[in-house]
C-alpha cells in the first residue's frame, strides 16, 4: 500500500535530524521532494553547496552523473544517490573509451564538456560547463582554439549560432528536450498569447530560435521572478514548476507540452529518500584517480 507522502516527508525529516545528513534536490525532481531538500537548485549550484557546507551525509536527489559531481567536490562527505537507476541518457551518449579515443586522434582540440557527463569523461576533457556558464567557458578559451564540445549538440549548435564559435560537436542529446519542436511553441502561443515562451538550451536551435528566451533552470528561476509578465510557457522539465508556482504565487506557468518529464528525475522518490536516510542506498564511489583528474576541469570552470 502507498504510503502517505506528509507522512513520509515528517518521517525523512525526523530523520536528517538524526543523522545530521544535508538532503540537496534538483529543480527536475519531485515536488514533494524539493520541499523537504535543504537546498533546491541545478545540479552544479547543489554541489557547490555541497563543497561549502561538507556536509558529512549528502543525499543527492537527482541522476548519476550529479551525484559523481557533489562527490569530486565534497571527496570527505558520504555521498548517497537514492536510486541506483536514475541516469542520464545525455551522459550515457558520451562513453569514456570513446572519448579517450577521440582525444588520441585529434590532440589539437581542446574538449569541453558539459556537466551532463560522467565523472571519467570529465577525467577526459580540458574544461567542463554548465548551461549557465557555458557562454562564460567558451569565451575564456582563445579564438583560434579548436574546440570539441560534448556530449550535447543543440547546447553546442546554439552557442556557435549565438557567438559565432564554430566547433565540432558530439552526437548527443538530452531526448527530453529534444522532442520540443517548432510546431509545440506555435501551438503553445495560440493557446497562450499573453505567456512569454521560456526554453532551455539543450533544446534545438530552431525551438531555441522561436522562443522569447534561452535560459538554464537557474536563469528561468531568475527571469520569472523579475519578469514583467504574468504568464509563462515553459520549455523544460516540467519538475521546475512546482518551484516557479512556489515562489511566485501570482503568475501563471504553462508546460510548453505535457509529456516534457525526465523520467530518470522521476526514479527519486520519498520512499528511496526514506530509505537513503536509513543506510539503504549506494554510497558513490569514484576512482581516486578520476576525481583528482575530473576536478581539474571543474574547478578551471569554477575560478571563472
Amino acid at each position: 500500500m502507498k504510503r502517505d507522502p506528509a507522512e513520509l516527508q515528517r518521517e525523512i525529516l525526523a530523520l536528517k535530524e538524526q543523522t545530521g545528513a544535508t538532503i540537496l534536490a534538483h529543480n527536475y525532481v519531485d515536488g514533494a521532494i524539493q520541499d523537504i531538500a535543504d537546498f533546491c537548485g541545478d545540479s552544479l549550484e547543489l554541489s557547490v553547496k555541497a563543497k561549502k557546507y561538507q556536509a558529512d551525509l549528502i543525499v543527492f536527489c537527482g541522476v548519476r552523473f550529479m551525484a559523481e559531481t557533489a562527490k569530486i567536490l565534497s571527496p570527505r562527505s558520504r555521498v548517497i544517490l537514492p536510486n541506483s537507476a536514475a541516469g542520464c541518457p545525455m551522459a550515457d551518449m558520451a562513453q569514456v573509451d570513446a572519448v579517450r579515443q577521440y582525444r588520441k586522434e585529434h590532440p589539437d582540440e581542446l574538449l569541453v564538456a558539459y556537466v551532463n557527463s560522467s565523472a571519467a569523461v570529465k577525467a577526459q576533457v580540458d574544461w567542463c560547463c554548465t548551461s549557465g556558464n557555458v557562454e562564460r567557458v567558451l569565451n575564456a578559451i582563445p579564438s583560434d582554439a579548436k574546440i570539441m564540445f560534448l556530449p550535447d549538440r543543440n547546447l553546442g549548435a546554439n552557442m556557435t549560432a549565438k557567438l559565432g564559435r564554430p566547433m565540432s560537436l558530439w552526437s548527443g542529446c538530452c531526448p527530453v528536450h529534444d522532442h520540443i519542436t517548432l510546431e509545440s511553441i506555435r501551438e503553445a502561443r495560440a493557446a497562450h498569447p499573453d505567456a512569454e515562451v521560456l526554453v532551455h538550451p539543450e533544446c534545438r536551435p530552431m525551438v531555441v530560435e522561436a522562443a522569447d528566451a534561452a535560459l538554464s533552470t537557474g536563469g528561468m528561476l531568475r527571469h520569472v521572478s523579475e519578469s514583467l509578465f504574468r504568464e509563462f510557457i515553459i520549455g523544460t522539465e516540467l519538475g521546475i514548476i512546482h518551484r516557479m508556482m512556489r515562489e511566485n504565487p501570482g503568475k501563471v506557468f504553462h508546460p510548453l507540452l505535457p509529456q516534457v518529464v525526465c523520467p530518470d528525475m522521476k526514479k527519486v522518490t520519498l520512499e528511496n529518500v526514506l530509505a537513503a536516510l536509513q543506510g539503504k542506498c549506494e554510497e558513490i564511489a569514484l576512482d581516486p584517480e578520476i576525481m583528482t583528474a575530473a576536478l581539474v576541469p571543474i574547478e578551471r570552470m569554477l575560478a571563472l
